[in-house]
This record gives C-alpha cells, sequence and structure tokens, in this order.
C-alpha cells in the first residue's frame, strides 16, 4: 500500500461533520477543483452532487453509517455503508482529489467491504455508478466488482442531484460477493 494510506483513522460521522463532508464531496466529483482528481463529474453533471440535509440523513438514518476518514487530522474521504439484509450497499463514496491515486481509495474500500462482512454479515456489496462513467466502473472491476446490466433511470428533473449536461444517464448496479 502507498504511504499516502497509511496512519488513517475510520470512524463513523457526526452530525458536527456534516458541512466538511459536503465539501469533501463536492470536491471530488463537481466543479473545478474536481479535476485534480480523476473521479470527477464535471464533464456529465452541473450543479451539486449532494447537500447538508442529504449527507445529514445518512448520517442518521438506521442501518446506515457514513465511514469517515481521517489523516493527520482532516476528513480526506468517506463512503456510506447501509445494511439491506443479506447485502450492504455502498455509495456517497469521496476521495479528496490530491490524494486520489494514491492507494487510498483501496484502503477505505477494503475497510467498507471488511466492515459489511464482519458487522453485518453481509455476504454481497452492491453499489449503483453512472454507466457512462467507464474508466470508474473499469476500477471498481480491478476491484471484483461486477456489472450486472440492470439499470435504473437517472432522476433528470431533481436538481438535488446534479444538472445533466447530456441525456443517456443511467444507473448501472455493480455487485462483489464478500464471501
Amino acid at each position: 500500500m502507498d504511504t499516502a494510506a497509511t496512519d488513517l483513522t475510520f470512524r463513523d460521522a457526526t452530525a458536527a461533520d456534516v458541512d466538511v463532508l459536503v465539501r469533501l464531496i463536492e470536491s471530488a466529483y463537481r466543479g473545478d477543483s474536481s479535476r485534480a482528481g480523476w473521479t470527477t463529474e464535471a464533464d456529465i453533471l452541473q450543479g451539486q452532487r449532494t447537500d447538508p440535509d442529504g449527507v445529514l440523513a445518512v448520517v442518521e438514518a438506521p442501518d446506515s453509517r457514513l465511514l469517515t476518514v481521517e489523516q493527520d487530522g482532516r476528513i480526506v474521504a468517506c463512503c456510506q455503508l447501509e445494511h439491506r439484509g443479506d447485502h450492504a450497499y455502498f455509495g456517497m463514496f469521496a476521495v479528496s482529489p490530491t490524494a486520489q491515486g494514491s492507494g487510498l481509495g483501496k484502503a477505505v474500500m477494503a475497510r467498507a467491504e471488511r466492515e459489511a462482512r464482519e458487522g453485518w454479515g453481509a455476504a454481497e456489496m452492491h453499489m449503483t455508478v453512472i454507466s457512462v462513467r467507464e474508466d470508474l466502473i473499469a476500477w471498481y472491476e480491478r476491484r471484483g466488482y461486477r456489472r450486472t446490466g440492470r439499470m435504473t433511470p437517472f432522476p433528470y428533473g431533481d436538481e438535488r442531484f446534479g444538472i445533466p449536461q447530456r441525456d443517456d444517464l443511467q444507473f448501472e448496479l455493480l455487485v462483489k460477493e464478500l464471501a
């Protein structure tokens, strides 16, 4: 593992973390700051990726955690874990753009998978990814996720999820066995 992904502190987010987490998530996916990393959605979606109410809802939801990762006292990554019976849902994954490519994302994902398997007994991890994000999907495939071909529509017209810059957006379900 790269040195950038060492000396990490993992903890559950609290309401006090919401504003910092919103800034992190926005910086990883939207606007010019996201272009410092490789996970940007700036060319396919404008507007917001999330908001304080959405992040707080994840923090406070039963059977849900917003795993927060600190390095040197600074929040550098996060991901949502939600217990859904025999599987867990993985979402709201963000790594600081300046730390992308350092191994931090791999470390966060491995920890999330382990916690879902050991803490909830989840047999699989599920996630949805915008189907045109081929580089991102390939990254997940290298980590053992498989494309299912099961699509759900993008919520066009609901600006809480962003302002689409193209008309072919949809979410594809990716699945990984955790056993």
